[in-house]
């Protein structure tokens, strides 16, 4: 280990690459931590004690929301900008020949997603404005229904957005690893250190219960982690052979590699849009003079209430990340054109003819992998889910979600690959 690190240390380039992410964290942290006005801290701090799905919100943000700061919102109007994007690449023919073009076809989409954020960003931050101050019962910012109040603070949010956003895509340009991707991360990693101080301070005050079943999540979260990095790693190598005259007319051999986990995080995400949507307009309905509209929101929240799953919602969780996982897949991995351009390369997979009856097998082999990976993403988001619900930890009180779990493995595991390419390339230039 310490000479992996001492290995880093001696590369110039490595070196200054992983300072400049660092300085650049720092500034996100900082930035995470500065509050915005008008809040009032008591009524932000009752809506957490009340609500565990907030909590794990903040986790996602690096506790910008606990602390109601100007980088409130964190990634997630990038980050649905980036889904849309990418969905309307396979709409839009435009878009789809952009998406084609190489470098520059993704600097165009990149520079699309930037300009879709601005008005997500704008959208978005009303909304959690609103919907955090319906929770407070309207203490948590003062008079926020004028526009003179709420509007300042959507532009600051939107800004914060806009900020963070610049601060990822500096690490991807001049540090280590992808910005958007290692700014996440960052979040996640540093609401850890709060949630052990709880416990240790509840296990000092003698709530030894408590503490236990914590312990318990840790084992847990360790034996998770092995299966994520088991999964995340695997996949299975389809054989193609190119025919070559260098060979001898034997034929050049190579592999197409599909992965078990092909969708990464997406299905996640789209399965907790649309599950936290309908407890969203159930609490704008919930104080509706109609009595429809108030057993309506009632029976949504009872049933479809993240802060207290029913079985009905994990089931209906659980198989729509499943769903989402063949959807997404679907739209981004095309077996026709990876057909089409293992016959232009003059490849073939032996047994298989080129073009259709090849088409067929790639989309075959992708379904059976979607299946595991689709299952695998579901499992490991709603076993701690399960676990709250069983224990008396909440969700807040858990070192880690599943969603955040996969997040870190996946970030760490493409960490190591681009410092070890940069440790190659660093012995090249010593030998020439």
């Amino acid at each position: 280990m310490f000479k992996y690190l001492h290995q880093i240390w001696q590369s110039p380039t490595l070196r200054k690459k992983i300072l400049f992410t660092l300085f650049i964290l720092l500034i996100f942290r900082i930035a995470a931590h500065i509050s915005l006005p008008y809040v009032n801290p008591q009524a932000l701090a009752r809506i957490f004690e009340q609500n565990t799905l907030l909590g794990v919100f903040s986790a996602l943000t690096g506790g910008s929301m606990e602390n109601f700061s100007i980088v409130l919102m964190g990634l997630s109007p990038y980050i649905n900008a980036s889904i849309i994007i990418q969905l309307m690449t396979i709409v839009i023919p435009k878009l789809e020949t952009m998406s084609k073009e190489g470098m520059e076809g993704r600097k165009k989409l990149n520079q699309y997603t930037r300009l879709l954020t601005v008005p997500l960003a704008f959208l978005q931050s009303y909304g959690m404005v609103i919907i955090l101050n319906q929770s407070a019962q309207g203490q948590l910012i003062p008079n926020v229904e004028k526009w003179g109040v709420i509007l300042p603070i959507m532009v600051i949010v939107t800004t914060g957005t806009l900020f963070i956003m610049w601060l990822g895509e500096l690490i991807t340009e001049k540090g280590i690893g992808n910005g958007i991707s290692i700014l996440i991360f960052a979040g996640i990693v540093s609401g850890m250190p709060p949630v052990m101080g709880r416990m240790l301070g509840l296990a000092q005050s003698g709530d030894t219960t408590k503490m236990s079943y914590f312990v318990g999540f840790l084992v847990l979260t360790i034996l998770m982690l092995i299966f994520v990095v088991l999964i995340s790693e695997g996949h299975r190598k389809i054989p193609i052979t190119y025919a070559t005259r260098a060979t001898g007319g034997k034929g050049e051999k190579a592999s197409l590699p599909i992965r078990v986990n092909q969708a990464g995080m997406i299905p996640i995400i789209f399965a907790i849009s649309i599950m936290t949507f309908p407890s969203v307009m159930a609490q704008f309905f919930n104080a509706s003079a109609s009595e429809y509209l108030k057993k309506t929101a009632s029976l949504i929240l009872k049933y479809f209430n993240a802060s207290n799953p029913t079985y009905a919602y994990l089931v209906f969780y659980f198989l729509l990340i499943v769903a989402f996982t063949y959807f997404y897949v679907g739209v981004t991995f095309n077996p026709d054109q990876v057909a089409e351009n293992i016959q232009k390369r003059g490849g073939f997979i032996p047994g298989m003819r080129p073009g259709r009856q090849t088409a067929d097998y790639l989309g075959k082999v992708s379904n059976a992998m979607n299946l595991f990976g689709g299952v695998f993403i579901a499992i490991v988001a709603v076993v701690p889910i399960l676990f709250s619900k069983y224990t008396p930890l909440s969700t807040g009180d858990m070192l880690i979600s599943g969603s955040g779990l996969i997040i870190v493995v996946g970030v760490v595991l493409d960490l190591v690959r681009q410092v070890d390419a940069q440790l190659v390339m660093h012995d090249y230039e010593k030998l020439y």
